[in-house]
Order: C-alpha cells, then structure tokens, then sequence
C-alpha cells in the first residue's frame, strides 16, 4: 500500500492517507505541504492542524460515494470509505488540495495565532489543486486499486491459512504414524530379546543332554560296553553323526544369540590372514574332497597383519566355505585369494578437494569364490538374515539352517569389517570380505601360502 500511495501522489500531486476504521495510519505519503509546514512550525498551528487531522481520520463515511470536509487553510479533504465483501474497513483520504479559484489566503487561516500572512500568500500556490471531479475520480481510481490489493491479500491469506492446515494436518498423521510405528518398534525389539534368550536358553538345555549322548555313542563305537555287530554299530554312528550335527546347530544358535546380545567374548590379537585361511581350508577339505570340488588357498607373503580373534576368523572362513562347497556341483572349485588394498577413511567431507587429502587405510580383502548355482542379484541381502533360505520350499535339495552367514555378517562387522556378495561369471557368487590392518604400517605374514585341496 505504501508503494500504491507514493505513485498517486507522484502522478497527481495530491496527498493520501489510509486510515482503519480505528483511525489508525496504515500507509501515508511522505511529501507534506509547504504551507503546512509553516504552519505546523508555530505551537498553535500545530494543534489546529492536529484537530483537522483527527477529525479527518474518525470521520463516520456513510456514502459509498465519500464526502470532503474542509480545512481552516481552505484546502479541502476528500474521504471515501474502503469496502470489502459488505463492510467497511477503512476510509481513503485525498488531501489537503486546494480548489482551482482559491486564490487568496483565508480569515480562518489568519486567525491562527503566529502565522505570517505574507509568508502563507507566499506558500499558498505550492499547494495542490484539484477540481471536485477530479478528486472524486481519483479517490474512485484508488478504491478499486485498493480492492484488488485486498482480494489478492485475502486470497494469499486464505490459502496460507488452508496450506497450513494442511501441513498441521499432515504432521498430525505423521505424528500419530510415528508414535505407532515406535511402539512397534519397541514390541518388535522386545520379541526379538525374547526370541534371543528363548533360543540361548534351549540351547544351552539342549546341549548338556547331547553331549551325553555324543559320548556315549563314542563309547558304543570304541566298544567299551561290548563289541557290536555291523548293522549295530552302522546304526551307533549314524547316531553318533546326526547327533554332531545336532550339536553344531545348537552352538551356532548359541554364537547367534551371543553376538545379538554382545557378550560374545573376542581375544584380540595381530594375526596372519594366510594361516586362518590354510587352517579354514584344512578344516572343510574332508568335505571338499568327498563331494568331488577343489579347493584353493591363495595368500601373498606381503599381506598385513590383521587385529582380531583367530579362532572367530577362523569360524568366518569355515562358514564361507562349507556355504560355497554346498552349493558348488561336482567338479566345481572354491577358492580363498587373499590380497591387499587400501580404501578411504569414512569422514573425508563432501567438499571439493577433501577425497585427495582423505587419508588411506590398509585392508585385507578376502574372496571366497565358486563355481556352484549362485545367488540372485535380489537376495544377496537377504541371506546374511538369521535363518533366511534363498529356497525355502519344503523339498529344497541343499540343507542347513541358514545361521552360518549371519554369523559370519556379525563376526565380520564385530572385527570393524565389511563382507558382501558379488556375481561371478558365468555361473557360481563371490563372497568378499575385507578386515582393516592392525596398524598403518603393519607388518608382512611370515610367508606366502598356497593350498590346493582336491
């Protein structure tokens, strides 16, 4: 409105003023008149001028066509009322102008005590003039900007207001989604410690029976409490089989709820990547070697020294290489290769320039790679969950529980490792592990290995 205000008196030289129905000053122009400056100089012409002003401003404007009061300077006010959607808001004041014949300065000016009527018949042209009709036009001109300047105000209002009820809205919903989605949160992680220490406390139940029953079916075998005849003792170590497998499942559920809870215990230490993986290898060799897959260990000399458990590390190669000898057909090959890389260290900055001055740290990457059927680019996530099978029918040809990766995912990332799957070509996955040397500098593996199990 202020700008509004500025432009008419810029194009017709007259004041303007808009008033709220209070009398409040919303926007004025700034240009006062020379006249009534003087006048304004002297104590009692300020208060005249000030009692012509009020009165102006609490004019009661009944017409929608306006009125104009007059001034003791003989210049004129014209004030028309601004109307929107059948109520008056505000009044528009045009003025003080002057009518074109005045031409002298008048009594009721004189009588102003300390006015100089030299001075006045000297400033009295400087004044505004304008017809009745042409101060109606304007003020009929300003009415319609000023209800256009209302109708946008009030239609951004109420779509501000509407927007924000929306947003208030959303955010409710939002609210009220979030507070059930952390209840279930909450429920959920209470099932799962429940789950975790049901499934510690059958185990641990479970295994003290079946280590009896692992020791006596030793002793069946070895023929302590008599020599048995072949279908007997066929049937003892059948028993004695199943049931170390049995025993398997339960300390694999026991590793699982361990590294779940974080109470599994880890004796740290520098240790040889190359001799966990020739120990890894020796251990699945017996199963390599039954089924018809060659096995391959692979371990330059100048590999770092890796800080960690050997005996969990060790659990972590075994578990990939039972996992990808199970998969592999006959004739296929696992192979562990081992080698050295350095990566950059998380926290670098996204500012341009800060990947060149990001330090480097050394890692040990391990690739358990075979030739068997692979796994879809879809489930490559989803096999390091407990218990998760990529077939999950009943009648699927290959075994297992599914525990073994999400062990291995666990006891990787407990070693401040990564471990993913990538496709290997034309048939077969690669599992890669990568573990942070134990220190920038480490030093070498005391030699080179390779391994060929067929």
């Amino acid at each position: 409105m202020r700008g509004m205000v500025g432009s008419i008196e810029q194009v017709f030289g007259m004041p303007v003023r808009i008033v709220s129905n209070s009398g409040v000053s919303l926007a004025s122009s700034s240009r006062e008149a020379p006249l009534c400056a003087m006048i304004n100089e002297e104590p009692a012409g300020r208060r005249a001028c000030g009692a012509i002003v009020s009165e102006v401003k609490r004019l009661r404007v009944t017409s929608s066509e306006g009125t104009t009061h007059g001034c003791f300077t003989g210049a004129c006010y014209r004030v028309v009322p601004i109307e929107y959607e059948g109520g008056t808001i505000g009044r528009a004041i045009l003025g003080p102008y002057l009518p074109p014949a005045a031409e002298s300065v008048p009594d009721t000016l004189l009588a102003i005590e300390g006015v100089d009527p030299a001075r006045a018949a000297e400033l009295l042209p400087h004044m505004a003039r304008s017809t009745e009709a042409t101060a109606e036009t304007v003020a009929k001109h300003l009415v319609a900007v000023l209800d256009v300047i209302l109708w946008s105000g009030h239609k951004a209002l109420l779509t501000s207001k509407m927007h924000i009820a929306s947003i208030r809205e959303s955010y409710r919903e939002l609210s009220e989604k979030n507070a059930a989605l952390e209840q279930a949160y909450e429920r959920q992680q209470e099932l799962d410690k429940l789950k975790s220490n049901f499934l510690a406390t059958i185990s641990h139940e479970l295994r003290t029976p079946l280590t009896s029953i692992l020791g006596y079916s030793e002793m069946l075998v070895g023929g302590i409490a008599g020599e048995l005849t072949g279908p007997q003792l066929d049937f003892v170590q059948i028993i004695h089989s199943k049931s170390d497998q049995l025993l398997k499942l339960i300390m694999s559920l026991l590793d699982l709820s361990k590294l779940e809870s974080g109470t599994v215990m880890m004796r740290r230490s520098d240790v040889a990547i190359g001799a966990v993986l020739a120990e890894a290898a020796s251990t699945v060799a017996p199963v390599a070697t039954k089924k018809g897959v060659t096995l391959t260990v692979d371990a330059p000399a100048d590999l770092p020294l890796v800080l960690g458990d050997p005996e969990r590390l060790r659990q972590v190669f075994v578990n990939l290489g039972e996992n990808a000898i199970k998969f592999t057909p006959t004739g296929g090959t696992v192979q562990m290769v081992a080698r050295q890389m350095a990566t950059e260290v998380d926290g670098g900055g996204d500012e341009p320039g800060m990947v060149l001055l990001a330090p480097l740290r050394q890692m040990v990457e391990v690739r358990v790679t075979d030739t068997g059927i692979g796994i879809p680019t879809a489930e490559r996530d989803k096999v390091f969950d407990p218990f998760y099978q990529v077939d999950q029918s009943s009648t699927r040809e290959h075994g297992g529980t599914g525990l073994g990766l999400s062990i291995v995912k666990r006891l990787v990332e407990a070693h401040h490792g990564t471990v993913h799957i990538e496709g290997h070509e034309p048939t077969g996955a690669v599992f890669v592990v990568r573990l942070p040397a134990s220190r920038p500098s480490s030093p070498p593996s005391h030699g080179a290995i390779s391994v060929r199990f067929a």
